[in-house]
């Protein structure tokens, strides 16, 4: 069975790994870099500058951003990239920083027209992302992708790997007791590790207390960690880099060379050969970690206080910068760095990166790290599946999908990390075609909203 969903990840992922580079290729080169030439501005509507809590929407900007980056600074950027690394070797470093660069454009298309077209859920309230850009600029004949994308957004958004990696992150780095780790127990024909149940029962507890409030208390939440967590990881990783330091000089050009020779990939062959093979890797890890593309980001960013789309689309840029080419590169370098990318997968050979350069401290604080990675995706991930049900069958119902999503948190953390992440590749290779078809089709009118509001800033005529 792991084979065949495998075989099905690999199989979906080819033709959609073109669709989100020539895709984010084809906003990059259409926006003649409009976007890129006003990331100062981005940062001062991150700061507050030009929010209004009057403006249609229910959280700030910052709140908007924290909460799409809550999702995608996850388990994906100590885990997913370590397992990049491990299948496709350095190489696949470089085609994450390449989905990342593009991603940034896709972004911006795709969060500007969730603002641009949001709709009212069934209790009245005005609601972005994907699924309503295709009901109100698209029209019913489109209905289908935007069905397609809610149905695999609720497989997709499901906590399973962020609880399977934190679960086993907490085993492999705080419990050193070989008895206490082989407990388990049998249920319905099934032996489940009882330390892995506990980990999950815990997580569903605590995940479940900020789920229930709603978005504003998963932005008030997701506001506070996700500053917190990222200085932590930073300053952990930069100093394993300094400790380090010779080395990175000739890692940057062999990341480089081996993204188009592959020959450390064990990457299966690909588009015609084994670099293919390491592409695929490469995308589809920096896709699950940045999400550009997939369609999440416009959800958070369709949340925002705005009467301006182009403001969060600049604001939905920075989240696979931030990700990507941030927090995964710092991520694979402390991996490369201390060379332990050949001995394990996941977050056990980040764990071991961190130990051999910090010490026995060095573990801890990863753990420290991957709690607050982990916990705040599981608080954000919720909201876009109960998002995506609210579309579907009404608001009403949406407390149901919360409901089944904390009970996968158990079967997240007692089950085989290569099926999880597989399961989760495939939905999310599918949200991807509903979100890129309609940034595609409606990129003109992106393009000419754009050109109005940077004629408008320049010229003094914005509102703050």
């Amino acid at each position: 069975m792991s084979e065949l969903i495998n075989s099905i990840a690999t199989g979906v992922w080819t033709p959609v790994l073109f669709l989100l580079i020539f895709g984010g290729l084809f906003f990059f080169l259409y926006s003649r870099l409009i976007h890129y030439r006003y990331l100062h501005h981005c940062i001062d509507v991150l700061r507050g500058k030009y929010h209004d809590p009057n403006d249609p929407g229910q959280i700030s900007p910052y709140e908007a951003l924290s909460t799409a980056l809550a999702s995608t600074v996850g388990m994906g950027n100590i885990a997913g990239v370590a397992a990049a690394i491990a299948l496709g070797g350095p190489g696949a470093l470089f085609w994450m920083w390449v989905t990342a660069f593009v991603g940034m454009s896709t972004n911006f298309f795709t969060s500007t027209l969730s603002v641009m077209y949001r709709g009212k859920d069934s209790a009245g309230i005005i609601q972005g992302g994907p699924m309503y850009v295709i009901r109100e600029a698209l029209g019913k004949k489109w209905m289908p992708l935007a069905v397609v994308f809610c149905v695999c957004c609720m497989v997709g958004c499901l906590p399973i790997f962020q609880a399977n990696q934190l679960t086993q992150a907490i085993i492999d780095i705080g419990v050193d007791s070989p008895e206490a780790k082989a407990l388990a127990f049998s249920l319905l024909g099934y032996e489940i590790n009882t330390l892995k149940f506990s980990i999950g029962l815990v997580l569903t507890v605590v995940s479940g207390i900020v789920i229930l409030g709603g978005i504003q208390r998963i932005g008030s939440w997701a506001g506070k960690m996700v500053p917190l967590m990222i200085i932590i990881y930073f300053g952990c990783v930069i100093t394993i880099l300094f400790i380090h330091i010779e080395k990175v000089p000739g890692l940057l050009w062999m990341i480089v060379t081996e993204a188009f020779q592959g020959n450390q990939s064990m990457a299966p062959p690909a588009l015609g050969g084994v670099v293919g093979g390491l592409i695929v890797a490469g995308v589809r890890r920096a896709s699950f970690s940045n999400e550009a593309g997939i369609g999440t980001a416009p959800m958070a960013l369709g949340a925002s206080q705005s009467k301006e789309p182009i403001r969060e689309g600049l604001v939905s840029m920075m989240s696979p910068a931030i990700d990507t080419l941030v927090v995964c590169t710092l991520t694979a370098m402390a991996i490369l760095v201390t060379d332990v990318w050949r001995s394990a997968s996941g977050v056990t050979v980040t764990a071991m990166a961190f130990e051999s350069s910090l010490g026995p401290s060095g573990k801890y604080l990863l753990l420290l790290c991957a709690f607050f990675f982990a916990i705040t995706s599981l608080f954000s991930y919720s909201y876009y599946g109960s998002k995506a049900l609210s579309f579907l069958i009404g608001v009403k119902y949406s407390k149901y999908y919360d409901y089944f999503y904390l009970s996968t948190i158990i079967i997240g953390a007692v089950s085989s990390m290569a099926d999880v992440i597989n399961v989760i590749d495939i939905a999310y290779a599918i949200m991807a075609v509903p979100t890129m078809l309609s940034g595609l089709v409606l990129a003109p009118r992106v393009m000419k909203e754009a050109k109005s509001y940077f004629s408008r800033l320049r010229e003094n005529k914005l509102e703050r």
